[in-house]
Formats: structure tokens, C-alpha cells, sequence
């Protein structure tokens, strides 16, 4: 194990270093997918669609299951291994954009995953709309060396294509669903299937020869549907489907409740984190209730709600009125565009307080990381570019933290430092008010090219490794910069152990 960002710069990835040997893994026309490209916004309207004139995925994910039922899935969507006691297990967040970010992520998995049981990918397998024949480049090849099942939940890029491409690979469906009965003429639903995306026709022909790549019986497995539990050892990990606008459906929500009754303690794998950027997500559930509201009943023994969609690593432990500490963890980070950490402010959220959150980016290394891509982007590098020392010390002040890492040589903070970390969105204390920013989260996904402005090191992506004994759970994160020297060596940025009992 190498230095982490906690440690070093140099652990964080930055100053000149070796890239690493996932260059040779990466497609030799891979795509750099840009929110820029007028084929890729269009193509990704459902998500407006569906805010605008009501959501059908609920309905289209009762179609998915009906179907499933019919071909013989259990009817509580449970999966039962056989694992021992003592088991291990991935989770990756947010992958398939298919490009070098993604592919950094991959030597070092199969590292530290090379023992591992089973790995889950959580939220937003494929990018930009969930098409089948991106399967290939996006799962198939880059994760064709891991040698034991791949589960998966979907996140709303998947569902823009009525998750078509996504029960096909996961679930062995045939095919695309028929469709459904036409909407009567005027109405919200009529206006919405007129500018509804749908697989284009011919989308799967190269599904069968991608599945090629993980063909073995090891790397085999067939879930319910979109959502399951895993009954694996002494633990249930419970996985939920949250849809194009990050919401459960009445029918999920009954079963959720249904499976959340069995005496194993839970891990909770949902496409929209539950705390994230130093607030509380709860996840509303269609007729009344959320998904927190479920995981924190001490009677459904939850221990740790992991969440992908935002595309950085987060940790919140807090801690419950029954006196039990309760992990929510975001793990985004496992290939698409870096989300950005600097803009989280000084948290103070249900009893966590800065000292107890964790982050990776650092948030001095988000800010380094957006003020060079800003650099880049508008031709200002003398304005904007800011080294990793002076966006920590400008992070420390604004914030009022102490630094993360040992510090080197002190930075000077500057006039110019301070406005260029106001203007992207730099977190600060709670008493201070808002001013003019940049976009940086989702707007900067509209206004300019996550893919191809992150193409080069530091990448700051990262996986989960769980541990599981009949006591207690191990949950570690894994640093993937780009570089050779954490692909060799796969730096643990943050370490959690959980009991079970």
C-alpha cells in the first residue's frame, strides 16, 4: 500500500510520475463523451421529460418485473449464495463512461478485488443513455479480468433508455419491452411520448459477442431485476432502484420494507446517496415514507447506506437516537467526470461535524483539480491554475480547518486565490452567505466536457473493498489517480470498521 492524498501530494498523484499500464487496457477509439455534443443532450432528455410531465419509470419498472416473474425470478427478488462467513466484496460507483478515468480504476481493482466474492456496481453503468451495444466497452472489456460475478443496480443514465441495454446484460432479458398502451391524446403523458427517447432500433447487435469477455461460469450471474437483495454470509445487502429522478415507486417501497425485516444486519446499495455534500437526502417513497426513514429502524438492522450518482467518495457516520453509528457512504467515484469535493462547506450535519466526515478529492485537491481544468478550458491558466499547496490554504481558511496533510512549504493566500475559489464554489462556514460562482456540478456538466477535460492525471477515482466476519465489517476506500505508482501499490484514502452485532 503507497502513500494516500492524506499523506502526501505526491499520494495524491500530482507532480510528474509514470502513467500507469491502464493505458494499454483503454479502446483504441474510445469515446470522450462531452455534454457539449447536441446528440448526447438530446439523447438524455428523459430525466427533463420526466420532471416536466411525470415519471413513468414506476410503470416501466412494473413491466420489467412482470416479465422477469415470468421467466422464473424469485418472486422476493432475493439472491442466496453460498458464502462463507468470512467474505469479501466490491462496490463501484458510477463507471461507464469508457474512457481512461475509467480503465485507471481497473488495475488496481483487480488488485485489491483479486479474492473477492462478488462486486456490485452502483448507479450509472453506462453512459450517456444505457445503450446495449456500450456495454462492451463500458463493462464487458474493461472488467473482463475479474473473475467472479458482477451485480449491478441502475442509476437514471441507465433508465434513459427504459433500462433496456441494463436488463438484457443483468438480468438475461430478451429483449426491449413492447410498447405500452398509448396515452390518451392532450394529456401530460401523451405530450411526453412524443419527445421520449427509446433504444434506437438494432441496439443490442453486439451484445452477444461482448459477453464473449466475461463468459466463465465464475464471472456469471443473473439478478431479479433492478433491484434484489443478496443474502451472503452472515449479512443482507439490499439494492434499490431510485429511478430517473432519485425516488421509489409504491411497490419497491412495500418491498423494501418486506425484505428489510429479515434478522441479518444490512448494507443498503441505492443510486442516490442518502447524505451527500453535507446535507440529508432522504428518498421519498411513492404513498408516504423515505428509504431513511427504513434504514434507520433499528428493527431492520442497517449498518452502512452506500450511494452512487455523485461522482467523488463522501462518509457520514452518524450516529442514531438508539445510539448506533450508522454509516452513509457516496461512492461514485468509479469512472465517469470527478464531481467536486471544494464545494462541500464545513460540515455540520445529524451530529457529524467536520472532524468525523471524509472526503476524497481532498477538497484542496478538488480545488486544484477545477482551477486547472478552468485553466485549460478558457485560456486563463495564469488566473485560475492554482497548485495543490495553495487550494489547501485557501481551502483552510475559507473553511477554518487545519490541513489534511502535513504541509510543506506555507502558501501565501492571495487576493487572487481567494476570488478564484469563490468563483468555483469553494465550501465556507455556515455563517458566511453565498456569492457569484461557476458552475461545477451540474451545470459544469452542461457547460463543458467532463470526458475530455479529465483525461489527464490525477483522476481521483476510486472503489470500495468490504470485509465481512461474523462481527463486523471492514469497509475501505481505494485511491486510483492514473498514476503507476498508486495502480502498483493502491493507496487506502479512508477506513471504516462497523460491528455487526
Amino acid at each position: 500500500m503507497s502513500e494516500s492524498s492524506r499523506d502526501t501530494a505526491e499520494g495524491a498523484g500530482w507532480g510528474a510520475s509514470a502513467r500507469g499500464e491502464y493505458l494499454r487496457l483503454v479502446p483504441r477509439q474510445a469515446e470522450k463523451i462531452s455534454w457539449l455534443n447536441p446528440s448526447h443532450l438530446w439523447a438524455a432528455r428523459n430525466g427533463v421529460l420526466a420532471s416536466w410531465f411525470g415519471d413513468p419509470t414506476g410503470e416501466v419498472r412494473a413491466r420489467w418485473a412482470a416479465r422477469a416473474a415470468a421467466d422464473g425470478a424469485p418472486a422476493d427478488r432475493v439472491i442466496r449464495r453460498d458464502d462463507p462467513d468470512r467474505f469479501s466484496f466490491l462496490v463501484i460507483g458510477d463507471t461507464g463512461e469508457g474512457g481512461e478515468p475509467q480503465y485507471a480504476v481497473v488495475p488496481g481493482l483487480l488488485k485489491e478485488g483479486r479474492d473477492t466474492a462478488f462486486a456490485v456496481l452502483a448507479s450509472d453503468v453506462i453512459y450517456p443513455v444505457g445503450g446495449a451495444d456500450d456495454y462492451g466497452p463500458k463493462f464487458f472489456r474493461p472488467y473482463q479480468d475479474y473473475q467472479a460475478p458482477v451485480y449491478a443496480i441502475p442509476g437514471n443514465h441507465d433508465w434513459y433508455e427504459d433500462l433496456a441495454g441494463f436488463m438484457r446484460v443483468f438480468c438475461d432479458a430478451a429483449g426491449p419491452l413492447p410498447p405500452g398502451p398509448a396515452p390518451r391524446p392532450l394529456t401530460r403523458a401523451w405530450l411526453r411520448s412524443l419527445l421520449w427517447h427509446r433504444p434506437r432500433p438494432g441496439d443490442g447487435a453486439h451484445l452477444d459477442e461482448a459477453r464473449k469477455l466475461r463468459s466463465s461460469p465464475a464471472q456469471r450471474a443473473v439478478q431479479p431485476g433492478p433491484y434484489w437483495a443478496i443474502d451472503a454470509g452472515p449479512v443482507r445487502i439490499v439494492g434499490i432502484d431510485t429511478g430517473l429522478l432519485g425516488t421509489l415507486d409504491a411497490e419497491q417501497g412495500a418491498w423494501l420494507r418486506e425484505v428489510s425485516r429479515d434478522p441479518r444486519p444490512k448494507i443498503l446499495v441505492t443510486g442516490s446517496p442518502l447524505y451527500v455534500d453535507g446535507a440529508r437526502h432522504p428518498c421519498p417513497i411513492e404513498g408516504g415514507g423515505t428509504v431513511d426513514d427504513i434504514v434507520r429502524d433499528p428493527a431492520h438492522r442497517y449498518v452502512a447506506a452506500i450511494g452512487g450518482d455523485i461522482h467523488n467518495y463522501q462518509r457520514y457516520p452518524v450516529r442514531l437516537d438508539d445510539g448506533r453509528t450508522l454509516q452513509y457512504v457516496v461512492a461514485g467515484g468509479g469512472g465517469a467526470f470527478t464531481h467536486a469535493t471544494h464545494t462541500i462547506p464545513r460540515v455540520d450535519v445529524a451530529g457529524v461535524t467536520e472532524a468525523d466526515f471524509r472526503c476524497y478529492p481532498l477538497r484542496g485537491d478538488s480545488l486544484a483539480f477545477y482551477s486547472a481544468l478552468y485553466g485549460r478550458r478558457t485560456r486563463l491558466r495564469r488566473f485560475f491554475s492554482l497548485t495543490e499547496a495553495e487550494a489547501a490554504a485557501v481551502i483552510a481558511e475559507r473553511l477554518g480547518i487545519g490541513p489534511t496533510r502535513a504541509p510543506g512549504a506555507p502558501a501565501r493566500v492571495t487576493r487572487r486565490m481567494r476570488l478564484v475559489a469563490g468563483l468555483l464554489g469553494t465550501g465556507r462556514r455556515p455563517d458566511r452567505g453565498k456569492r457569484l460562482r461557476l458552475p461545477v456540478r451540474k451545470a459544469y456538466q452542461s457547460l463543458f466536457s467532463p470526458g475530455s477535460a479529465t483525461y489527464s492525471p490525477p483522476f481521483f477515482k476510486s472503489f470500495l473493498r468490504i470485509d465481512v466476519s461474523p462481527t463486523e465489517l471492514r469497509l475501505r476506500c481505494f485511491a486510483a489517480t492514473g498514476q503507476r505508482a498508486q495502480e502498483v501499490a493502491p493507496p487506502v484514502e479512508d477506513e471504516v470498521t462497523v460491528p455487526l452485532t
